[in-house]
């Protein structure tokens, strides 16, 4: 798990616990379930009843002697929470892979670029006839300056996993960091066989 998901999950977490705890709060005051279950919420407890009221008038009141600058200060921190919320609700949309990579090391001799799509479909076609695979995926992700590999391999029955991976580092992955002179970017490889009836042992 890369660090960028572990936060992604760990607010998506705190998130939905902070909402499923206000909507059993406002669900358990709605129905009022204080009072038929004879249950006695702890002292101050907000929303204990159907009429209850997150801010009262008095709340209000006394919120609002505060001074002139309570209730802006209040709408421009909610403002902003929503801000961080759509830039981070932005960011998550973003695509993970790169647009383009530079040929020839960072910066790009020239301003020569290849297209990480191009590039992931040449390696996935040479991997696709190397001896022993059915079928190849490749795809490339990260940045441009730190991009990584990820590529799925379905061997055929009896192929041998170590020749293959041989096979693909010495082919495919070579040519393709001799032909963009980038250095050797981490490399995911995942393995399986495909699927064929048991032979029968006579």
């Amino acid at each position: 798990m890369t660090p960028r998901s572990a936060l992604n999950r760990s607010l998506l977490g705190l998130a939905g616990l902070v909402l499923l705890g206000g909507g059993l709060l406002i669900l358990t005051a709605g129905l009022d379930l204080y009072r038929r279950r004879d249950l006695v919420p702890p002292d101050g407890w907000p929303l204990t009843a159907p009429a209850d009221v997150l801010l009262g008038s008095a709340d209000r009141a006394r919120w609002s002697s505060q001074g002139w600058w309570w209730w802006p200060a209040v709408i421009a921190a909610l403002a902003l929470v929503a801000l961080l919320a759509l830039w981070w609700l932005l960011a998550q949309l973003r695509r993970h892979r790169p647009g383009s990579l530079p040929v020839g090391g960072t910066p790009p001799q020239e301003g020569v670029e290849v297209r990480a799509r191009a590039l992931g479909d040449a390696i996935e076609t040479e991997a696709g006839t190397l001896p022993g695979v059915d079928h190849a995926t490749v795809r490339i992700t990260g940045r441009p300056a730190r991009h990584h590999i990820r590529a799925g391999l379905t061997l055929a029955p009896g192929a041998a996993p170590g020749t293959t991976l041989g096979a693909l580092c010495d082919g495919p992955l070579r040519t393709a960091r001799r032909s963009t002179g980038l250095p050797d970017p981490p490399t995911e490889v995942r393995l399986r066989v495909t699927r064929h009836k048991p032979h029968r042992a006579e």
